[in-house]
């Protein structure tokens, strides 16, 4: 087989396992595609070509001696540089951290080794991980593969950046606030944020988070098909005592009603109307599917949005923004900046107050998700922003942050959600975003799968601009 690394993750698996190609082949292949398209785009910023050929000859190995090589066998995979990954450094973006070399592998970067992943490389984010768009001090600016004037997303930038150019089959992000769907959105992909508690991820490497991202924070896929997030999530997914948050919940939790609610125009948000047409023509694929569809109200997203920014702020008022004013990014700090001035300083009422309101607002989302167990909404109320939009002013930012209401405020519910590339527009990529029940990330991927059957894939970017 020619061109390897234009193989679906599953595709890998299968030839791997039945001897038709290898892992050590599909993996020169990826570090080859790695060097022509990563100069242009900056996804990948920590390489490990000898790692990854080593690990890629055990899998091989593996086979010659009639052993499974695990579900991902073969597979590449790259991981983003806020996790731990042993003998790397867990930046997260900030020169500040540049030295910070984990001693052992996060439970899902093991999790991935244990099912054959092959890890290319480390993806880049923005310093902190806190913006929609990806550049920082450390690692430099990553550029979008399908068009280098639109956002890669963020704070996974880099992970959907070297998924859409097929650098690797499948990407590991984060998700406080968007982080993998939103990427995945802005490069044509698909994504799943998983319910807390799904993905088991700790950084030994660093003190424990505050309580804020600890019921916020989770990891999991992005990835150019459907079945690939699924099997990147079920690879990552595995338990480990390491993370107290991991839950033990059925992966099928039993049969469902396939009605969906249709909320073109969640909570208020002004909806671009390409985005609503997009959301009206996966309805009607869902519904020739044999889904029944309602369009409808949803539950309040913009209190939860609200909620989740003074979450952030709280966190950075603990040190009197100390930490960015140590690594003095001026991406960070025009952000920092722009969220403290939506917000008052915590106080313990305040802060006490937003655990108790969180609480009767995922209620209504239960009963809201019972009744209807996908919601169907905009990813964003706009196409993927032009990049660097956010720091040209306070306005834009604003307006940003409004437009991002669904990105900011489902991950304060513990919802899974998952964004699904249907095409493009004339300009940029488009799709829809899913959400379900907890821990029914069964029910996404079944509504996915048939959204995805029925749209047109973007395929990989061939990252020929100048």
């Amino acid at each position: 087989m020619s061109e390897l690394w234009r193989l679906s993750a599953a595709e890998i698996a299968v030839a791997i396992t039945n001897k038709e190609i290898t892992a050590t082949e599909v993996t020169e292949q990826a570090l080859r595609r790695l060097g022509e398209v990563n100069p242009k785009i900056n996804a990948v910023v920590q390489e490990m070509p000898d790692e990854a050929l080593a690990a890629a000859r055990e899998v091989d190995a593996l086979i010659a001696r009639g052993e499974a090589p695990g579900p991902l066998g073969g597979v590449p995979v790259t991981i983003k540089v806020n996790v731990d990954q042993k003998g790397q450094a867990t930046t997260n973006g900030l020169v500040t951290l540049k030295d910070n070399v984990a001693e052992h592998d996060s439970p899902l970067v093991d999790n991935l080794r244990e099912a054959g992943a092959i890890i290319v490389g480390r993806t880049n984010t923005p310093a902190f991980s806190l913006r929609w768009f990806t550049r920082n001090q450390l690692h430099g600016h990553t550029k979008n593969p399908r068009n280098p004037a639109l956002t890669p997303g963020g704070s996974s930038g880099g992970a959907a950046a070297a998924v859409a150019a097929g650098i690797c089959a499948i990407g590991h992000g984060t998700d406080i606030a968007g982080s993998i769907r939103y990427p995945a959105y802005a490069c044509g992909l698909h994504g799943l944020r998983p319910t807390l508690g799904r993905v088991p991820a700790v950084n030994l490497s660093l003190p424990d988070r505050h309580i804020g991202p600890q019921i916020t924070a989770v990891s999991g896929p992005i990835a150019r098909t459907v079945r690939d997030v699924a099997l990147g999530y079920e690879a990552m997914s595995q338990p480990s005592h390491l993370d107290p948050w991991w839950v033990p919940a059925p992966k099928n939790s039993g049969g469902f009603d396939k009605v969906a609610a249709l909320c073109t125009h969640p909570d208020g948000l002004d909806t671009e109307p390409e985005i609503v047409n997009a959301l009206k023509e996966s309805a009607k694929k869902l519904e020739d599917a044999g889904w029944r569809i309602i369009e409808t109200e949803c539950p309040p997203l913009r209190e939860p949005m609200n909620l989740q920014i003074q979450f952030w702020t709280s966190e950075f008022h603990l040190d009197q923004g100390a930490a960015f004013k140590n690594e003095n990014d001026p991406d960070a700090n025009f952000i920092y900046e722009q969220l403290c001035d939506l917000t008052d300083p915590p106080t313990l009422s305040s802060f006490m107050e937003i655990l108790r309101t969180r609480v009767r607002l995922i209620r209504d989302w239960e009963l809201f998700l019972n009744k209807y167990p996908i919601m169907l909404c905009p990813v964003s109320a706009s196409l993927p922003f032009a990049d660097q939009l956010d720091v040209q002013s306070p306005e834009t930012f604003r307006e940003i942050l409004e437009a991002q209401m669904t990105q900011i405020g489902l991950p304060l519910l513990s919802m899974p959600a998952m964004t699904v590339t249907t095409g493009k527009t004339s300009s940029a990529p488009i799709g829809a975003q899913l959400v379900a029940g907890r821990y029914r990330e069964d029910v996404l991927f079944d509504a996915a799968l048939e959204i995805e059957a029925r749209s047109n894939s973007l395929g990989i970017a061939e990252v020929d601009w100048d």
